[in-house]
C-alpha cells in the first residue's frame, strides 16, 4: 500500500487525447488525490477549452507541447489506437513517464519499438486502463497464488455486452486501423485471463465472427489460450447487442452502476434513427469530454467494482469467480463470498501503479511487455481465426 501523498506533490499528469477514453477516467483523475492534470492536447477546440475551465490547466494544438512541458512528469495517452506509438514515441523521448490507453499499438513491432524508446530514456510505461486492475480479479490472483486452494488448472471467460453497437467513428468498425471488437475488447479478457493464470501463453486457437454487413468488423469470437504451466482458458465475446451477461452479475454494468434491465436494445434502437456515417460520429462525438453530452463529474452511482463479466477460475481445490462485490469461492463443503468494500475512488488501481511507477521507482505489472504479450494474443485471435490453426506465441511474459 502506497502511504498518502503530501496534497502538494501528486503526479503532474498531461493528457493526449480528450475522446471517450479520457471521459471514462476522468472520474478517477479528478478525485484521486495521487494525481493532478496540468496539461492536455485534443483536436477539438471545446475540448481544450473545457480542459482549461475545469483543471485550471494548459491545453495545446499539438501533442508534442504537452509532451515538452516542464511541469509535466507523467503523460496519459488516449489517443485513437493508430495513433499510440507515434505519441508514446513523443513522450518517452521528452523523459515523461507514459500510461497508454489498450491496445498498446496494433503491431508487435510497434510495441517493441515503445519498449525499447521507454528503456533508452529511463522511463516507465504502463498499459492501462484495463480491468486486470480491478480489485476483485486482483483478488482472485492473489488468492490463487496463496496456494490455499492448489494450482489454477482452467479459466473460463464470457462477455456479452451491445459494444458493436454504440456509436462509432468509421475507423472503429475496419480492423485494419484497429476497429472491432478483438482491439478493444479481448485485451480486457487477455489481461484478466493472463493475471489469473500466473504463466506464459503459449498457443491460441481462435474464430471470429463478422455477422452484420452494415458493422464490416468483428463483433464475436471464442478462443482458446493455453499456458506453460498446464492451465487453459476459453474466451468469449460478443458485441451484437442482444444476451447480456450483467444480468449474472445482478445488472450491475461494467463500470459499477446499477442499470436498468428494462432498456433491452437501446443501442440498436438509437442508430436506428441515425441515417448516415457522419451523424454516427457526431453521436459519438456528444459523448465525448467538451461536448453537450451532460456533466463527466456527475456521480454515475458507483458502489461496486468494475468488471468485465463472467470469470470463473477452476483450480484444484475450489472455483473462484470475482464479482463486482469480491471473489465467491466454491469449495467442495461451501459457498462463501470474499467481500470487498466499495472503491472509494472508481478505477483508482490504475493512478496508483503509475504513481508507484512514476514516484517511487517501482516496477509495474502492466509495463509494456506485458501489454505487448496481451496485443500479440489479440493479433493471434485474429491470425488463428483467419488461417484456420492454432498460432504459437513468442512474446510472454
Amino acid at each position: 500500500m502506497i502511504s498518502e501523498p503530501h496534497l502538494s506533490d501528486p503526479l503532474r499528469l498531461g493528457v493526449i487525447g480528450l475522446g471517450r477514453a479520457f471521459t471514462l477516467m476522468l472520474p478517477t483523475f479528478s478525485r484521486h488525490p495521487y494525481v493532478r492534470l496540468v496539461a492536455a492536447f485534443d483536436p477539438r477546440p471545446e475540448a481544450r477549452a473545457r480542459f482549461v475551465h475545469d483543471f485550471q490547466a494548459t491545453a495545446y494544438e499539438d501533442a508534442e507541447a504537452v509532451c515538452a512541458d516542464a511541469a509535466v512528469q507523467a503523460v496519459y495517452v488516449a489517443s485513437p489506437h493508430q495513433f499510440h506509438k507515434e505519441h508514446v514515441v513523443l513522450a518517452a523521448r521528452h523523459g515523461k513517464h507514459i500510461l497508454v490507453e489498450k491496445p498498446m499499438a496494433l503491431t508487435v513491432s510497434d510495441c517493441l519499438v515503445m519498449i525499447e524508446t521507454a528503456q533508452r530514456h529511463n522511463i516507465h510505461l504502463l498499459v492501462g486502463h484495463s480491468h486486470s486492475y480491478d480489485g476483485p480479479y486482483v483478488r482472485a490472483r492473489e488468492m490463487i497464488r496463496s496456494g490455499i486452494f492448489g494450482r489454477v488448472c482452467m479459466i473460463s471467460a464470457l462477455n456479452f455486452t451491445d459494444f458493436l453497437y454504440r456509436p462509432r467513428r468509421p475507423e472503429e468498425l475496419d480492423t485494419r486501423l484497429g476497429g472491432g471488437i478483438v482491439f478493444s475488447q479481448a485485451a480486457h479478457q487477455v489481461d484478466v485471463v493472463r493475471l489469473l493464470a500466473g504463466s506464459r501463453a503459449t498457443v491460441v486457437r481462435a474464430f471470429t465472427g463478422q455477422w452484420d454487413q452494415m458493422r464490416p468488423t468483428e463483433g464475436a469470437y471464442s478462443a482458446q489460450i493455453g499456458f506453460d504451466n498446464g492451465a487453459f482458458a476459453s474466451l468469449i465475446y460478443s458485441g451484437y447487442g442482444r444476451f447480456d451477461t450483467d444480468e449474472f452479475n445482478g445488472w450491475i454494468g461494467e463500470l459499477g452502476q446499477k442499470r436498468n434491465s428494462d432498456s433491452y436494445g437501446a443501442a440498436r434502437a438509437l442508430l436506428g434513427v441515425v441515417g448516415s456515417s457522419e451523424a454516427e460520429t457526431e453521436l459519438k462525438q456528444r459523448r465525448a469530454y467538451g461536448s453537450e453530452g451532460g456533466d463527466v463529474f456527475a456521480d454515475r452511482g458507483d458502489h461496486t467494482h468494475n468488471h468485465f463479466g463472467l470469470f470463473i477460475a477452476n483450480c484444484e481445490g475450489a472455483d473462484l469467480r470475482p464479482t463486482p462485490e469480491g471473489v465467491l469461492v466454491y469449495g467442495d463443503k461451501e459457498r462463501r463470498l470474499e467481500k470487498m468494500d466499495p472503491p472509494r475512488v472508481p478505477r483508482s488501481e490504475v493512478v496508483e501503479e503509475l504513481y508507484a511507477a512514476a514516484i517511487l521507482g517501482q516496477k509495474p505489472l502492466h509495463s509494456g511487455e506485458w501489454g505487448m504479450a496481451t496485443l500479440e494474443i489479440c493479433q493471434a485471435i485474429l491470425g488463428s481465426a483467419k488461417i484456420g490453426r492454432e498460432l504459437g506465441l513468442r512474446h510472454q511474459i
